[in-house]
């Protein structure tokens, strides 16, 4: 199981990265300031940072540095809220290999993840299978027991959650902060809309309704 340190100092954005991440199949741990962050981050511990740039303490820009001047080489991805070409340059050119601006989508920045993973030869599960249901997260291809489903990107990302969490009930808000990002719109009904998807395409009985809680895949 791949392991992946989260620097970063705003707790909802943390709380969300580190929901996604273990849904996700990873194991993580979060730091809040760049002097825990420079002091964890060794490649014999975890196999990927996330790196926030504005970090309190040490600045993301020298915590890349200083990681990258001892020797570790695990991959680094910069998520954060500066933008400008000479910010996206210098994380590049300092050591970083990927640049994710927020605000972000999980799902993105969930991808970018498992290139630099797989580019290093990290193991991860990647074929997911719930009763009659099977999924592929590398191929991006869907089957019910020998029938290929096409799925947008949102109706995978959403199989995909109900999938890691196989067994157990997952409440609007949960699907809502894993697929749609942690800006998200409580009083939404997206949720509902896309399990109807899902339902129309997988069938019917795939996905149960919890009355009161929220959705379970069924056959897990």
């Amino acid at each position: 199981m791949s392991r992946i340190l989260i620097a970063e100092d705003e707790e909802r954005i943390v709380s969300f990265l580190e929901k996604g991440l273990r849904a996700a199949g990873y194991t993580t741990m979060a730091v809040g300031d760049g002097v825990d962050a420079v002091a964890l981050a060794r490649d014999e511990s975890f196999d990927l940072l996330v790196l926030d740039l504005g970090l309190p303490g040490i600045d993301g820009q020298d915590v890349l540095r200083r990681i990258r001047a001892r020797g570790e080489r695990m991959p680094v991805i910069i998520l954060t809220a500066r933008t400008g070409v000479e910010d996206t340059v210098a994380g590049l050119e300092g050591g970083a290999d990927d640049y994710v601006p927020k605000p972000f989508r999980f799902e993105e920045l969930l991808a970018r993840i498992r290139v630099r993973l797989r580019d290093t030869g990290t193991d991860e599960v990647t074929v997911l299978r719930a009763g009659d249901v099977v999924l592929d997260v590398r191929t991006r291809r869907a089957q019910v027991g020998e029938r290929n489903v096409e799925l947008t990107a949102r109706e995978f990302a959403l199989l995909e959650t109900l999938m890691r969490h196989a067994g157990q009930v997952m409440s609007r808000e949960q699907l809502l902060s894993h697929v749609w990002g942690y800006d998200f719109d409580p009083g939404s009904n997206v949720v509902d809309v896309y399990v109807r998807y899902l339902r129309k395409k997988l069938g019917a009985d795939t996905i149960e309704t919890v009355r009161g809680m929220g959705y379970r895949l069924a056959g897990a």
